[in-house]
């Protein structure tokens, strides 16, 4: 079945439903690395640009994954690969379940379903806050724009409302 959109998963209510090991086929994240770059550099770079979300929410991990690629392509492409130090600092702990229903035509007649289902886990997501940096780069001064822009472009997978923010190393947030 095709993933339902991004509008069913992203308001929660409730604890998160994150124990694995009473959970079974729960699918792994799609999520391949978490930090991309060059990690070594790090404490010498200027700027930090940070995604920061402004709305309570979750965020599945396919769209975390679309961000990384995004964000990554496009640093890779105009900076350099070893101009920058990408991470992303969310985890996809909540399973993510759906009640999965009959859908196609004259379903109607055929299921009702049941009410408040309990459903089959289908994947994970992860819960963030107003405030949650979910993605940050590290890089030289100099490199702002193409910064920003890498992070906008992250921004542009997720579901919920987010801000860039620039800081550069010993000053504040501008």
């Amino acid at each position: 079945m095709p993933l339902r959109p991004a509008r069913c998963y992203t308001h929660f209510s409730g604890p998160p439903y994150t124990r694995r090991e009473y959970i079974h086929g729960v699918p792994p994240p799609k999520i391949t690395r978490f930090e991309m770059g060059n990690r070594e550099m790090m404490e010498k770079w200027e700027i930090k640009g940070e995604l920061v979300m402004l709305e309570a929410g979750q965020i599945r991990h396919n769209a975390l994954e679309a961000a990384r690629i995004a964000v990554n392509k496009y640093l890779a492409t105009t900076i350099g690969d070893k101009n920058f130090y990408f991470r992303i600092r969310v985890y996809p702990h909540h399973v993510i379940r759906e009640n999965k229903m009959m859908a196609f035509a004259g379903a109607d007649r055929l299921q009702d379903g049941m009410r408040q289902a309990f459903g089959k886990p289908v994947g994970t997501a992860a819960r963030v806050y107003p405030g949650t940096v979910v993605l940050e780069v590290w890089a030289r001064k100099g490199d702002e724009e193409n910064v920003k822009e890498a992070l906008r472009r992250g921004a542009s997978k997720f579901p919920l409302p987010s801000r860039i923010v620039i800081r550069t190393r010993g000053a504040q947030a501008s």
